[in-house]
């Protein structure tokens, strides 16, 4: 048999111990085709990107246009039609006045910049000192080092490297009064050293696909605007209609200093993100002085096949009932892992928009992940939760098997 592993190394993996990967070789809808024959209905959308499922007919099209004319061409003194129309549209769906568009190429890159512009934000205005970020525990915001910094430094898979981190500022999200106060305290404490603070609204995704009220976001809101600190609300995971909304903060009423978008953008096709500012912070670095510029170019920015991609996926949503369809899966999933709650081992069970999440004592996310495989699902549990983000697109009976193949693993577990 083919070692598939003898010059890959996966992501999240140990090597050592890792069972050969399934190869994949084609996808449609919510289904992902195996070298084999087999298929797997996919529960996590590819990380959560899919979100009109796989090969949507229109994305294709579009991609195919673009690949025709130009792929590929450098955003440094060059724009292009695809990126100015995409940065319009989502100007125009952005909350509030967020209108100024940097485009990057990943997550992680879309927060590092978020970072890199509260800073020099800052600094632009003749503030120094104020550099450190505020962050919440169990909060997520990708792997590059800015970004592992202001990961919870206990709880996160990048505990291992707390020494070789910059030191941020971890805070208890404020969900009732007392923990309202004490984030008060904190940034009425420590605000002339705080850039910004960084939320993932509503839900913290790899976190544990934990989730607070609309209400928890908005004294957070509400505290950094007294303050006068920076907010950055990271929705990689959660924007492009996740939580039934096209954004999260639209749920609170928020509006961010800086917003942070990804995975969903393209629809899963192509890797795209942007960092979104309002005008004032966009404010902040124009000047006479070059210096004062924001000094930050990824290679593959604005990738105009990816941005083909990122507006056929924003048509998708004009022209199809994608949030009714989130709607219909919050249901769905309410219905179909509740039998979940009362299993041996189960700690919690939570749904908010189209995802779905069990809570569990501990659980072997490996053999899980395999287990599901076998029969059929392609679910990826990590930490101790069993989740679910399925393509909006997703068949009913399709979510149906999935949810009904947890509550069946799990009762056995």
């Amino acid at each position: 048999m083919e070692n598939l592993l003898e010059h890959l190394w996966l992501p999240y993996t140990q090597m050592q111990t890792a069972r050969q990967p399934l190869r994949a070789v084609s996808t449609r809808g919510s289904i992902i085709t195996l070298d084999d024959g087999r298929e797997l209905i996919d529960g996590v959308a590819s990380w959560w990107t899919a979100c009109h499922g796989y090969n949507h007919p229109h994305i294709l099209a579009a991609m195919r246009a673009q690949l025709e004319t130009m792929p590929h061409v450098m955003f440094g003194g060059l724009v292009h039609e695809p990126a100015v129309r995409l940065a319009a549209r989502l100007a125009a769906k952005a909350p509030g006045d967020l209108s100024k568009v940097f485009f990057v190429d990943s997550g992680s890159v879309a927060v590092e910049v978020a970072m890199k512009m509260a800073v020099q934000y800052w600094l632009n205005r003749g503030f120094a000192g104020r550099s450190r970020m505020a962050s919440f525990r169990y909060g997520y915001h990708g792997d590059t080092m800015a970004c592992m910094a202001v990961c919870d430094p206990d709880e996160s898979m990048h505990a291992l490297f707390k020494d070789y981190l910059p030191k941020q500022i971890l805070a208890e999200l404020p969900v009732d009064e007392a923990s309202a106060t004490a984030f008060d305290a904190l940034l009425a404490r420590e605000k002339d050293k705080i850039a910004a603070v960084l939320i993932e609204p509503l839900v913290q995704g790899a976190g544990g696909m934990k989730m607070h009220d609309a209400a928890t976001l908005r004294r957070v809101a509400e505290i950094c605007r007294k303050h006068e600190v920076l907010l950055i609300a990271d929705e990689i995971f959660v924007g492009f209609g996740r939580l039934g909304s096209f954004f999260a903060c639209e749920q609170a009423g928020v509006v961010p200093d800086i917003l942070c978008v990804g995975k969903g953008l393209t629809g899963g096709a192509l890797t795209l993100a942007a960092t979104i500012a309002r005008p004032h912070v966009f404010d902040a670095f124009l000047s006479d002085d070059p210096a004062r510029a924001l000094m930050h170019g990824p290679t593959y920015m604005a990738n105009p096949l990816a941005c083909a991609a990122a507006n056929a996926s924003l048509d998708l949503f004009e022209t199809e009932p994608r949030l009714e369809q989130v709607a219909a899966i919050e249901s769905l999933l309410r219905e179909g892992l509740e039998p979940c709650r009362g299993l041996p081992g189960v700690l919690d069970v939570r749904v908010k928009g189209a995802i779905g999440a069990v809570q569990l004592e501990k659980l072997d996310a490996p053999m899980l992940r395999h287990e599901f495989a076998q029969k059929g699902f392609w679910i990826r549990p990590f930490g101790d939760i069993v989740y679910l983000t399925p393509a909006f697109t997703i068949e009913k009976d399709q979510l149906a098997a999935l949810t009904s193949a947890i509550c069946s693993l799990l009762s056995r577990s």
